[in-house]
């Protein structure tokens, strides 16, 4: 399992799984969301995005990580964490020491070091961004924060990221006569073929 950027073909993938998990898609490009590959098979796990808000002279840039999606037969074995490892990686590269996050799924990323704040110690344009989120996809966003150089990443998932598996390293379900309403005690074959 690896994380790697988004190429411009996932594209319909991507907004599929966006749109399929609710997940915000304003402003879209491809460019910007990394994608989890099973290195086995090929499959796309899960994907994030790191959003960069453009200052004017004079207020700087501001980074938001959002759309952060794992897909569900991959989902607990660290998939979600290696995403936003490597968009922390790519932000801090970029120069920034502070990433905001816009999330009703708070606790999952305090895991991580991210912290909940006030909303009016959010960016002016993280301010209207947060109202137009809770208004479009994620009625219970609140405004989280961290300092790129002081995420951790739990031991147990990067362990499990490690294994991480299509079904979780569970198998999947298999029909049974018996989801059927068939007794296979008593059950007889329906044809017979003469053999």
């Amino acid at each position: 399992m690896y994380v790697r950027d988004a190429k411009n073909r996932e594209e319909v993938w991507l907004l599929d799984h966006i749109e399929a998990m609710e997940l915000d898609d304003t402003a879209f490009r491809s460019r910007d969301y990394v994608v989890a590959i099973d290195e086995a098979s090929g499959a796309k796990a899960g994907f994030g995005r790191i959003r960069i808000h453009k200052g004017d002279d004079e207020r700087a840039d501001v980074c938001e990580l959002t759309s952060i999606g794992v897909l569900e037969n991959w989902r607990g074995q660290g998939v979600g964490a290696h995403v936003v490892e490597r968009l922390l990686e790519y932000a801090s590269d970029a120069g920034f020491e502070e990433v905001y996050s816009l999330t009703g799924q708070s606790a999952y990323l305090a895991q991580f070091g991210f912290e909940r704040i006030d909303e009016s110690a959010l960016p002016a344009k993280l301010r209207k961004r947060l109202e137009e989120k809770r208004g479009r996809t994620d009625p219970d966003a609140v405004p989280l924060r961290i300092e790129t150089g002081t995420f951790r990443m739990p031991e147990h998932l990067r362990e499990s990221f490690k294994d991480a598996s299509e079904h979780g390293g569970e198998p999947a379900d298999e029909e049974s006569p018996e989801d059927f309403g068939i007794d296979t005690e008593t059950a007889t074959y329906k044809y017979d073929t003469g053999r």
